[in-house]
């Protein structure tokens, strides 16, 4: 028997449902579209109206081929890297866009506050991916890059599942882990800004080395 996902839209649920999708999206914001779109049409979902168009078979196919797409370039060291820097002007406005369509039927100003949250936690969510892969490609050996890969695709799975079942347990979850994302990303941050920096002095050495090679011939 199919598991009952259905949306109550309980001010809880819909709190819960809206921080699992901006949050989701900032790891896979693919996987969020078809698993919506997916679970809409097989009547798992009940999407509010402004969500509806997440149904449409276009738009579960186009969610489908991106995600099949994602789940090998987000395995493969420093095409990961790219893939995030790409996706920063694609995942941030989808979380906020996702966010305020769970809180359309509210109002307008409602949605615009769950937008604006939406996309603070999408935004997050998808710096603290985009910098702990930046990290892990400073190393050699790709068994960090697939980890943390493989890490993120069951995260995301856990974390819908969670906020649709225990919306409450999903929501203290939620603010751990902005807590803790509040303290990890300067420290992520600077950590990456000085790999940058002495890649940028290694690579400005050897260009230079390289303009002197035929002076000194």
């Amino acid at each position: 028997m199919a598991p009952d996902l259905t949306v109550h839209w309980t001010t809880l649920q819909a709190l819960a449902i809206g921080g699992a999708l901006a949050w989701a999206s900032g790891l896979r914001l693919y996987v969020v579209l078809l698993v919506l779109g997916l679970g809409s049409r097989y009547g798992y979902i009940d999407l509010p109206r402004e969500l509806s168009v997440l149904a449409h078979p276009y738009v579960i196919t186009a969610s489908g081929i991106l995600v099949f797409v994602e789940f090998f370039a987000d395995k493969i060291p420093g095409l990961d890297s790219i893939w995030d820097a790409v996706h920063t002007f694609i995942r941030i406005p989808a979380g906020a866009l996702l966010a305020a369509g769970i809180a359309g039927e509210e109002g307008l100003a409602v949605a615009l506050a769950a937008g604006l949250l939406g996309g603070t936690i999408t935004a997050g969510t998808h710096f603290t991916k985009t910098g702990t892969r930046l990290a892990a490609n400073t190393s050699p050996e790709p068994f960090s890059n697939w980890g943390l890969s493989f890490a993120e695709d069951a995260i995301v799975a856990g974390g819908l599942w969670l906020a649709w079942q225990h919306p409450l347990a999903f929501l203290v979850l939620l603010a751990i882990f902005i807590l803790a994302m509040a303290w990890l990303l300067p420290n992520l941050w600077r950590f990456v800004r000085r790999v940058l920096s002495a890649a940028g002095r290694m690579l400005g050495t050897t260009g230079a080395a390289r303009s002197e090679a035929p002076r000194q011939g």
